[in-house]
């Protein structure tokens, strides 16, 4: 077994209302940032899981996303990067 070390990216799914991100874009207009067209606010999670592979982790992870990190009606996620830890 080894220790990997894997980034997700969770973010609202298009279409779907962002409150957060619609301020945050709204924000940006008022500092003088008036090319940003959106903006979607969401979460990067770290995960480290004990596992004999690589893909075995990133199996593990997604199911992990699919079943608590992640709404599935309202999010998409997004496994970033996996590394050795």
């Amino acid at each position: 077994m080894s220790r990997f070390r894997i980034a997700v990216h969770i973010t609202p799914r298009r279409g779907i209302l962002d409150p957060q991100g619609k301020t945050v874009a709204d924000a940006l207009h008022t500092l003088g940032f008036s090319t940003v067209r959106d903006v979607h606010v969401g979460r990067h999670v770290i995960v480290e899981v004990d596992a004999g592979t690589a893909d075995s982790a990133t199996a593990l992870t997604r199911e992990m996303c699919e079943k608590l990190l992640a709404n599935p009606v309202t999010e998409d996620y997004e496994i970033a990067s996996v590394e050795g830890a």
